[in-house]
């Protein structure tokens, strides 16, 4: 397929996924949700009630934050825009970098968990945003990092593009 098909098609595939990024949450909200919910009911007595997970002292609601989904829009953008990848080759990214993702994703809500059943409010809060603010983000780059090297991509995102237009151009 011509290049520059390519890179419109690939462009095209990220826009219509921010169109459509709640879909993100609508997939991956269940995908957290429920094996969170899960695992901390074999050692807590909780309930789940929609998207709010109940034990006797404290409820916690999840919220689109919660779910991770721009770590997923992130991922997919880091894919998209990353020139000389077959078409499978991203499919298998993704879903192996959105398993990594799921995964840290609910060791993560487990940990906040145990942190506020067993010692306190206050460092939970604490705990929460070191995870939010700087974990999840560096999560997300480490997972990059992890896929380029088992798929073994050498483009940049977006720059490999950029110099690839340049050359044509000249």
């Amino acid at each position: 397929m011509d290049y520059k098909w390519q890179l419109f098609i690939r462009l095209g595939i990220a826009g219509i996924l921010a169109s459509f990024f709640e879909l993100l949450y609508t997939i991956f909200r269940p995908l957290t949700l429920y094996p969170s919910y899960f695992i901390l009911s074999l050692f807590y007595d909780a309930t789940l009630v929609g998207n709010r997970i109940i034990t006797n002292e404290y409820f916690l609601n999840f919220v689109d934050a919660c779910i991770a989904g721009s770590a997923y829009f992130l991922l997919a953008l880091l894919i998209l825009l990353t020139d000389k990848i077959t078409f499978r080759k991203r499919v298998y990214m993704f879903f192996l970098g959105s398993l990594m993702i799921l995964s840290f994703n609910i060791f993560r809500i487990e940990v906040l968990f145990y942190i506020l059943l067993n010692y306190s409010s206050n460092i939970f809060q604490s705990v929460h945003i070191l995870f939010w603010k700087f974990l999840s983000t560096l999560y997300v780059f480490l997972t990059w990092l992890f896929l380029i090297n088992i798929f073994q991509i050498k483009a940049i995102p977006a720059y490999s593009d950029y110099k690839r237009i340049l050359r044509m151009s000249r």
